[in-house]
């Protein structure tokens, strides 16, 4: 194994043993209200998404009764929420293709997802990897400045990171990566003021050091299990 191997897995390990079961922090009962969840989490936080969904899903928790609500009435429960709207008139067009094409449950390909309107291949992988298990990392703007800062990637596209994470990381750590890297970018490795002192990989980090340190008020890391 090379010292550039022992680096990363030494990097895994570390989240492993500190969060061994990471979670979304979006709520959900069903898969179906996870897909809805992380369509709309698109320039959206977690914690908004939430406020929209908990109540959103007590009127609407299946694909039926999301229709019925139609595209104007679910909009008017997205008003809080980036690019309402369209989220609105994605979330029906796909609720129907669900009921239309697959019984109204969640399809467990990536391919059928992404037929679904107002999904792309980062939500596809959040799905196949949370609901169906499968070591999928869906790249979001967390992942995608965690790993290049740790040094996991190189990649300036989704696409490209995604393909060299899974080509360096061992497959038992690929099917919670994708939640170790978007937790550690929001509660330590944060865009404009990371916060290197509670980082539990900093000496294994190629990005620690060549920056402003965060002051002591920013938010304390947390774990999702």
């Amino acid at each position: 194994m090379s010292a550039e191997q022992q680096r990363i897995l030494a990097i895994l390990e570390r989240f492993a043993a500190h969060d061994p079961n990471p979670a979304t922090e979006l709520h959900y009962e069903t898969p179906y209200q996870l897909l809805v969840a992380v369509m709309l989490s698109a320039q959206s936080t977690d914690k908004s998404v939430n406020n929209v969904t908990d109540k959103l899903f007590a009127m609407a928790p299946h694909p039926v009764a999301m229709v019925a609500l139609g595209e104007e009435g679910l909009a008017r429960q997205f008003q809080s929420l980036g690019l309402y709207r369209s989220k609105a008139r994605h979330v029906i067009a796909a609720s129907r293709l669900l009921l239309e094409r697959h019984g109204g449950e969640v399809p467990a390909s990536r391919e059928a997802l992404m037929a679904l309107p107002g999904v792309g291949r980062k939500t596809a992988n959040i799905i196949l990897n949370t609901v169906f298990n499968q070591p999928t990392i869906g790249v979001d703007t967390h992942v995608q400045r965690v790993a290049r800062r740790l040094g996991l990637a190189k990649g300036t596209t989704p696409l490209a990171i995604e393909k060299e994470l899974e080509a360096i990381v061992p497959e038992p750590y690929r099917h919670h990566l994708h939640h170790w890297l978007v937790l550690h970018g929001r509660y330590v490795c944060l865009a404009r003021r990371p916060r290197c002192t509670a980082c539990l990989v900093c000496d294994l980090c190629r990005f620690a050091g060549n920056h402003h340190e965060a002051d002591a008020h920013q938010e304390t890391p947390r774990t999702a299990s």
